[in-house]
């Protein structure tokens, strides 16, 4: 059966070019007794945006592993894929990562309600969860509401479960379950028993992807109250911990945080908490590789400088178009952008910083880093210069892409000195 690591990580490489940059970081933390399992990912989203497909993403994993002697077991995730968007990913990936955000608040049948219903009144009254202070309050109307908001939900990815195993035979693939881009977080006693649903539906998901309070905004830092992120966290842990045991889940089911890339201000506390109970993560990093594609090639300095400049300048005219897709998980203040005249004389080092998530750096902007983020579809358009400005500065584009990877991520979530 394939199965998940303790830790593992989410990565994103848009364009398919910093797979060994990206695995470099992984086999350093290695070296450091941190053993984490890479997943390379892509959305459908952006398989449509650059032009690629599935097996590209499989062909690079397979690459830059075989190339590095890599023996440790990797994955290929199906990104927040749906039962519109699944068919083209069955053949090259091991990993799905099964969305039902669009799905939460659509109604099941009342007859599936109720079956529902049947098997969870015994949770009513005080549920205590070892782990959790205060019992969960949970009454005959809670359990309904819930049920009406997540049945279908959880109805829609056993039947994209199913589709998916038709095809991978059983055990041959990693499953998530992903309900984390919708406006409101889940609670603890909800998340009980969507792993209740999910349990009855026979899905041996691996990691769950709840919605948590804040903000988790794309390649910038959490925006919210660490502390009660904190609870949320300690408390989603110790609800996976026991529906692991009371609904028959894999023993290894773990916590997905997606957008997980650079919030920095809650990895001490996701540490904390995993080291005291000694628990997994998977985090999703998703965009961050391209933008520090962009910073090196700044950094190179040249038509490779003067091409990240003329994307941003493009970024400006077409803000309004590439924000629309990821308006719930970008914030920018367009009065604090800085404009294509104010860039023109840019060196190199002020146009990286400007990108670069340095907290404290008097450059660093997350608001054009944000917009960046969201830019890759420009150099898209313009493939061809782009690869080859990539390929003539590969080293440091490289080292920029193993150092975000490593030294931001991995080191500061793992406490890796």
């Amino acid at each position: 059966m394939k199965t998940l690591g303790k830790y593992s990580i989410g990565m994103g490489d848009r364009f398919g070019h910093q797979g060994a940059a990206q695995l470099k970081a992984i086999m350093e933390a290695g070296i450091h007794g941190i053993d984490i399992t890479p997943v390379w990912n892509k959305s459908n989203r952006e398989h449509n945006t650059i032009g690629t497909q599935p097996g590209d993403v499989r062909l690079e994993a397979d690459t830059v592993t075989g190339k590095a002697g890599f023996k440790k077991p990797y994955f290929v995730d199906a990104d927040h894929i749906n039962m519109d968007t699944v068919d083209r990913f069955i053949e090259s990936s091991d990993f799905f990562t099964i969305d039902v955000a669009s799905y939460i608040g659509k109604k099941a049948e009342d007859d599936e309600i109720e079956t529902f219903m049947e098997g969870a009144t015994k949770y009513i009254g005080e549920l205590r969860i070892p782990g959790i202070r205060k019992p969960l309050k949970v009454s005959e109307q809670k359990i309904k509401d819930i049920a009406g908001k997540y049945l279908f939900a959880a109805i829609k990815a056993w039947e994209i479960f199913r589709k998916i195993e038709k095809t991978k035979g059983q055990g041959n693939f990693v499953t998530e379950v992903s309900m984390d881009e919708v406006p409101d977080p889940q609670t603890p006693i909800e998340l009980f028993f969507i792993l209740k649903m999910l349990g009855e539906e026979n899905i041996p998901v691996q990691t769950i992807a709840p919605k948590f309070s804040g903000r988790f905004n794309k390649g910038v830092d959490y925006v919210g109250d660490p502390d009660q992120f904190a609870e949320e966290f300690e408390a989603d842990l110790m609800v996976i911990d026991f529906a692991i045991k009371e609904f028959g889940l894999p023993a290894n089911l773990k916590i997905s945080v997606h957008s997980g890339s650079d919030k920095f201000t809650i990895y001490p506390v996701i540490r904390r908490i995993l080291e005291e109970h000694n628990k997994g993560i998977h985090l999703k990093t998703a965009g961050t590789t391209w933008l520090e594609e962009v910073i090196g090639l700044a950094e190179a300095g040249g038509n490779a400088l003067d091409f990240v400049k003329d994307i941003y300048s493009k970024s400006l005219e077409k803000i309004d178009e590439l924000c629309a897709p990821y308006a719930d998980v970008i914030d920018i203040n367009i009065s604090k952008l800085p404009s294509k005249e104010d860039v023109k004389p840019w060196d190199s080092r002020k146009f990286a910083e400007s990108l670069r998530h340095v907290p404290g750096n008097k450059n660093y902007n997350p608001n054009m880093r944000q917009l960046v983020h969201v830019a890759y579809k420009l150099a898209a358009l313009k493939m061809d210069e782009y690869y080859r400005l990539l390929e003539a500065n590969d080293m440091i584009v490289g080292q920029c892409v193993y150092e975000n990877m490593y030294q931001r991520h991995i080191s500061r979530l793992f406490g890796i000195k």
